[in-house]
């Protein structure tokens, strides 16, 4: 039995279902749209500014301790990764001279900073088309409903990744003109692998921020959302994790060694499960080669600076090895905040 016959088609005229279908890249025209609004953007510029004034500060203030300490320095091995990981008032409390600023170190004000950029470029991805009264018709053309929020996030990272990049190359020619110090390949290398280190972090904030704006439907309720648990994380982590290790593990007015190595424990463990302390830890051990008995105290680092101590140097593979299991967290934590937006925004119904 032959096979039924199918209309022939004309070489110059395409099927007509194909006039139908969507563009198998849509999400990147959506992401193109988005990003130029991202750059273009007044909450760019100010972010922009903010991050690059912190940060220039306290590269500034640490390069000039580090100056004034280390005059008689043999060796400017990792030297240079000190100016993001330590702050004047470390080096003033170890050295027991005065701090000229009170600032602290690079990595911490872009640990408690940057979750800012995450949560300013996604609380209202989706809200904010449906407040405008345009998310009908942005989901009218003839794009795949998921490239909508696909294309949003990768806008929001990519409009990310460009600022603290800009602000990272900027502050790090500036420490090289205030410090004198040339950094090695090895240095470099770290800085990139920390760059990266903190683009899925900050990324986990705009996948939070993205869910906050598919589920709510109103802007300022998706922002209050996520800067409330940014304040919980970022800044009231510590108190919360002290006061949850006080009650489970307390330690008496005379402390045995059971009961000292008990809170320690517990302390370390409610660290390594927050994003902040996950992100620290990551932070620390990727700009920080030097390792004794496991991450160098403050004294230490100083005198690295000082006198180009260097004890025990880990590779910077072996450091991806170290904080490999808290980057792997910090990327299961962003898949699972951008699933959940991306379900409920395939589920949500959207009339016109």
């Amino acid at each position: 039995m032959s096979a039924p016959a199918t209309a022939p088609t004309s070489p110059g005229i395409a099927h007509p279902r194909s006039e139908t279908r969507p563009p198998s890249g849509g999400w990147r025209i959506v992401a193109a749209k988005e990003l130029a609004d991202h750059l273009g953007s007044t909450r760019f510029v100010v972010l922009f500014v903010v991050l690059g004034l912190a940060g220039a500060s306290a590269v500034y203030s640490v390069s000039q301790q580090i100056v004034s300490v280390a005059a008689g320095v043999r060796s400017t091995e990792s030297l240079f990764p000190l100016l993001f990981t330590l702050s004047a008032s470390d080096i003033a409390v170890a050295t027991q001279q005065s701090a000229n600023t009170p600032l602290p170190s690079f990595v911490a004000l872009i640990s408690l900073l940057a979750p800012l950029l995450g949560i300013a470029f996604g609380f209202d991805a989706v809200n904010r088309e449906r407040s405008e009264r345009t998310l009908p018709r942005l989901l009218a053309q003839p794009i795949y409903r998921d490239d909508v929020i696909n294309g949003k996030f990768a806008a929001g990272l990519a409009a990310i990744g460009i600022a603290l990049g800009a602000v990272l190359v900027v502050i790090a020619a500036w420490g090289v003109i205030q410090l004198g110090v040339i950094p090695t390949a090895e240095d470099v290398a770290r800085i990139v692998v920390w760059y990266v280190v903190a683009i899925v972090y900050i990324g986990f904030w705009l996948a939070l921020a993205t869910l906050c704006s598919v589920v709510m439907r109103r802007a300022a309720s998706s922002a209050l959302v996520a800067i409330s648990a940014w304040l919980i994380v970022s800044l009231f982590g510590g108190l919360l994790i002290s006061t949850v290790v006080g009650l489970l593990a307390p330690v008496s007015a005379s402390p045995t060694t059971a009961e000292v190595i008990a809170n320690g424990h517990l302390q370390d463990a409610l660290t390594r499960i927050s994003p902040d302390g996950m992100f620290q830890i990551a932070t620390q051990a990727i700009l920080d080669p030097h390792v004794t008995a496991g991450i160098l105290t403050i004294d230490q680092r100083v005198a690295v600076a000082q006198q180009g101590v260097a004890g025990s140097i880990l590779s910077l593979d072996q450091s991806l090895l170290v904080v490999g299991p808290q980057v792997l967290a910090i990327v299961a934590l962003s898949v699972v905040c951008f699933a959940l937006a991306y379900i409920a925004f395939m589920r949500q119904e959207v009339r016109a």
